[in-house]
């Protein structure tokens, strides 16, 4: 045990809120069930389409909150997906022999 340290490697998740939430997540999601909360107070269940109408903003903040493998969530996952989407596909080479370049000798 001399010079030898143990990480774990769950080191991150014992920076989110039980392990897998950040405030945005609980925020965004504590919204979403209040307008479904709201929204199903006003709506009149006559049919299927207003109970899904009713309770779309909680699953639908719900499906973005849902922990994914490699992931935060699936918030980052589509943030990733549109970010890689709308960047720059080409990447220029800027390695170790970027400036070096091909020199004619003398």
């Amino acid at each position: 045990m001399y010079d030898q340290y143990l990480i774990p490697a769950n080191t991150k998740r014992g920076q989110l809120i039980l392990g897998w939430f950040r405030k945005f997540d609980l925020i965004l999601f504590s919204s979403g069930i209040l307008v479904s909360l709201v929204l199903l107070a006003f709506l009149q269940f006559d049919d299927i389409i207003s109970v899904i109408i009713g309770l779309a903003p909680a699953l639908i903040t719900g499906f973005l909150v849902m922990p994914v493998p490699n992931y935060h969530n699936m918030l980052n996952v589509i943030v990733e997906a549109y970010e890689f989407l709308t960047n720059r596909q080409k990447y220029r080479w800027k390695g170790w022999c970027y400036k070096s370049g091909d020199k004619k000798r003398k």
